[in-house]
């Protein structure tokens, strides 16, 4: 007898292989037998006649790391197939803090992460043992973020760490690898981890590849520079060993399109040479990020109080404003695209919502003041909350980074207002816009950069196929139907043809319906003993 049996979908089970016709029969949470069960019973038997059967979904790149714990928001990612996601991107996180940066983590990451009041935790370790007591709807893993244990360390100073910093941050990582994070995340364009040069990147990533962890990093810059940027985190792969893996891939800003060949072409060399590379990449033509990011690094040092000392500041403001329309040396949002690509995503004050998804130009029009003038007020009564959508590129080098074999889909999705529509719609849009209807990618091929290309990326041992003796997270869709509804204006919208998911065995959602279920996990690291041979 089995508790579930899924019959007469078309497998595809995560390698890229094309579809097969198998029943799959689930016992006690695990996929126990992959054949025609033509005799068989279960408790549970869907017919899924004219659908794929996929493995779930895994998003590689996710900010729910605190509304994980509130079904009735998260259930969004499990109504599209995606039953895993890691947390702890972009080096700026939730775990570890200490009393001394827990309050300033809560200010800054509100925008970004959400609110659910104080935190109980402050090690890694407790974090994930909060989680485990939480109503989770799908599996998580984390990553170590590296601003946070730059903060343990030297608080939020922007400055270079020395030799001694740098080793005591590498004991954080340790610890943190030994708690079951799956690796390192640095987001060396934001504050503090802007501020780290090539000798600290290395020593963080020595600590993760002792226990064979990833490099999971958001470059120092995206656009004019971005070349050299990528140089940079491949020599940090290089010297310490570790296996690197680029966040939501791309190069930003028209002037900037000959780079992305050359870029893709860096990654396909640190392979050749023994480096081992990977990314992830949304299926849009615009970014989202906290709208700080629009002001100069220098003007970010310090925490928020002081970020928002600065903009008050006469002088200080004239001079960022300045950089905003005039620098390209650092990653420049501006001056690339330009305050009508700059909209407006979420903010926390009732009296600011009118401007959620209208652009910095339009409310300098709306207020009567300068785009740069506004965004900084924005940002000061929002106490620097407030995030933003960039649009930056083209569809035909969307289309060039994804179908490139190193590729795999990452949503970068951020929760609250009117939010980038990638949250929603990311993975069905690959599958029925880019697989189905550009016929880029086969389905399964599509599938495989959702599935095992991510398992792979963390050493899933039993996730990310569908394998008897895997977890039972499965995704039902219907090919020819299955399609992004998300859009801009109305990003609030579920994709099509997700028909049923399974969490851990558990039958999540059915007909396109949540039903209640909290059957997610918190996956660990597997406890490796640490490598002890050296790399040089």
């Amino acid at each position: 007898m089995y508790d579930v049996i899924i019959r007469n979908g078309m497998v595809c089970d995560g390698t890229g292989n094309p579809w097969t016709k198998l029943d799959v029969g689930i016992r006690s949470g695990k996929i126990v037998r992959l054949a025609k069960l033509v005799f068989e019973q279960a408790e549970i038997e869907v017919d899924v006649s004219g659908c794929i059967v996929s493995p779930g979904f895994i998003d590689p790149h996710v900010h729910s790391d605190l509304l994980c714990t509130n079904p009735e928001i998260h259930k969004i990612r499990v109504l599209q197939g995606i039953t895993t996601e890691l947390f702890g991107q972009d080096g700026i996180s939730v775990a570890p803090v200490s009393k001394h940066t827990k309050q300033e983590w809560q200010k800054q990451l509100k925008g970004l992460n959400g609110d659910i009041g104080d935190w109980p935790w402050e090690t890694i370790e407790e974090y994930l043992s909060f989680l485990e007591t939480a109503d989770m709807i799908g599996n998580a893993a984390y990553l170590i973020p590296h601003g946070n244990i730059r903060t343990l360390v030297m608080g939020f100073e922007g400055r270079q760490a020395t030799k001694e910093e740098c080793r005591e941050m590498r004991e954080w990582v340790e610890a943190g690898m030994r708690q079951g994070a799956f690796g390192i995340s640095s987001g060396i364009q934001y504050p503090p981890c802007a501020y780290a040069n090539l000798e600290e990147l290395v020593e963080i990533c020595k600590g993760a590849a002792k226990y064979d962890g990833c490099f999971v990093v958001h470059i120092r810059n995206e656009s004019n520079l971005s070349l050299e940027a990528l140089d940079e985190v491949i020599e940090a792969a290089r010297i310490s060993g570790i296996r690197l893996h680029i966040s939501h891939f791309k190069v930003c800003g028209k002037i900037n399109r000959d780079k992305l060949e050359k870029a893709l072409r860096k990654l396909e060399e640190a392979r050749q040479e023994g480096i081992e590379v990977t990314f992830d990449q949304y299926p849009y033509t615009a970014a989202s990020t906290m709208l700080q990011a629009i002001i100069p690094p220098w003007a970010q040092a310090g925490g928020t109080k002081a970020i928002l000392n600065r903009l008050r500041e006469p002088h200080l403001r004239e001079k960022i404003k300045e950089e905003m329309l005039h620098n390209g040396e650092y990653d420049n949002p501006v001056r690339n695209n330009g305050w009508d690509h700059i909209v407006i995503a979420s903010v926390v004050l009732d009296e600011n919502k009118k401007f959620e998804g209208k652009s910095l130009q339009e409310i300098g029009e709306i207020q009567q003041k300068d785009p740069a003038d506004a965004a900084m007020d924005l940002l000061i009564s929002e106490e620097a909350a407030a995030t933003m959508i960039i649009h930056w590129g083209v569809e035909e080098d969307v289309t060039k980074v994804m179908k490139n074999p190193l590729q795999m889909v990452g949503s970068d999705g951020v929760f609250g207002g009117k939010p980038h529509p990638r949250l929603y719609g990311s993975f069905a849009r690959v599958l029925g816009k880019y697989g189905r209807e550009e016929k880029i990618f086969s389905i399964p091929e599509a599938i495989r950069k959702m599935t095992s290309a991510p398992a792979q990326l963390l050493r899933l041992k039993d996730r990310g196929m569908i394998r008897e003796g895997y977890w039972g997270d499965l995704v039902v869709f219907d090919p020819a139907t299955v399609m992004d509804c998300a859009t801009f204006e109305n990003p609030h919208q579920l994709p099509s043809g997700i028909r049923h998911v399974f969490v851990n065995g558990k039958w999540t959602v059915s007909d396109g319906k949540y039903m209640g279920e909290t059957a997610g996990r918190i996956i660990r690291r597997d406890h490796l003993i640490p490598s002890t041979h050296n790399h040089h």
